[in-house]
């Protein structure tokens, strides 16, 4: 089984913001037919989520030694701002070109072929999870029934950090942000009450807010405002408006504080709603170190590092008991959610020798 044939077999299926049942059957088919134990769990239509054992612990009750994750669904991608087509998967000038290529069917693919190796040589002690929805605040991995997962000291998730091991990332918290105005003809604005005027007060508020935390493992913590809506037409004054907001924990900061605080900056003029609450991952270097050389190949220490994005770590860890958490996969971080994203094919098969090691020394 070859890692980059795996890889462009799934950037060219359209799971942008959904669909992912079926890259989670061409997974199924592949980890069948090596071997492994396989089930899938559609709690949506068309949107699966894919756990596979070796046969040694197929039964869920006994632990597992190493779990590897990664997600299949990918962000959306317009196709009039791209040089090439998104769902392209070719290769051109050692970069796989496509959507989901670096964040990450490739490191899905590269943990797909590693297992599959491992099997075919005698192996066990592994189990692989793949999921849908963590690109819209890890639904799939939320929605997963716990009785299908096995508990499992270390995971490894395969996003995209070049092949470097990250002991962890930020949590995120994402509110959504309500004004309430009333409305009137916008000829006679003095008649009604502006909730577009209302929040865009509450946006500057977040947006130039300067006193979040900052942590000195995983850097600032930092907000971002990702939507606004108000407003049907011109000569209508806006009674209802709502803007969301992404911000990206560090530890020490909790979510109720966090909200707390942007409460009192956009004021009592404004309700808050929690859509995504997701805490932070921050793995002990000293209960990883092992793994982390095995990932590299390298006998010295690994200094640890912390991923500015969330994974499905945020909710895995736990449901495996607590497991170890170290994001290492072949995508380029600067590659997430760009036009014309690529990843590299050389890493790719890096990848593959990277999780190779870790399940033989495991």
């Amino acid at each position: 089984m070859d890692a980059l044939d795996l890889a462009r077999g799934l950037v060219r299926l359209d799971t942008r913001g959904g669909g992912e049942r079926v890259a989670a059957d061409l997974l199924a088919d592949r980890l069948t037919d090596a071997g492994l134990h396989v089930e899938l769990d559609e709690p949506v239509p068309g949107r699966a989520n894919l756990v596979a054992r070796t046969p040694d612990v197929a039964d869920t009750g006994r632990p597992v030694a190493v779990t590897l994750s990664g997600h299949l669904d990918t962000v959306l991608a317009e196709d009039d701002a791209w040089s090439f087509d998104p769902l392209a998967g070719d290769v051109v000038e050692g970069r796989l070109r496509g959507r989901g290529s670096s964040d990450m069917l490739g490191g899905v693919a590269a943990m797909v072929v590693a297992a599959d190796a491992h099997v075919r040589a005698g192996g066990g002690g592994l189990q692989l999870v793949f999921t849908f929805g963590e690109e819209t605040g890890c639904l799939g991995a939320q929605a997963l029934d716990p009785a299908l997962v096995a508990p499992s000291p270390l995971l490894v998730v395969g996003e995209m950090t070049g092949n470097r091991p990250v002991l962890g990332h930020k949590g995120a918290l994402w509110l959504r942000l309500v004004a309430r105005g009333v409305s009137a003809h916008g000829s006679r604005p003095e008649l009604g009450h502006n909730a577009l005027v209302d929040l865009a007060r509450a946006a500057l508020a977040v947006h130039e807010h300067d006193g979040w935390p900052t942590s000195a493992t995983h850097g600032p913590m930092t907000a971002n405002l990702g939507t606004f809506r108000a407003g049907v037409q011109p000569n209508l004054v806006p009674d209802h408006a709502e803007l969301t907001v992404d911000l990206r924990l560090v530890p020490g900061a909790t979510a109720d504080g966090v909200e707390a605080t942007v409460a009192g900056l956009v004021g009592d003029a404004v309700t808050i709603e929690r859509l995504v609450d997701l805490p932070v991952v921050d793995t002990d270097p000293a209960s990883a170190a092992r793994a982390c050389r095995l990932l590299t190949d390298d006998a010295g220490d690994v200094e640890p590092g912390y991923a500015t994005y969330f994974t499905d770590a945020a909710v895995l860890a736990g449901a495996l008991g607590g497991a170890a958490t170290i994001i290492c996969g072949p995508g380029d971080p600067e590659m997430a959610h760009v036009v014309d994203e690529t990843c590299s094919v050389a890493r790719i098969d890096e990848a593959v020798a990277a999780y190779g090691r870790l399940l033989a020394g495991g």
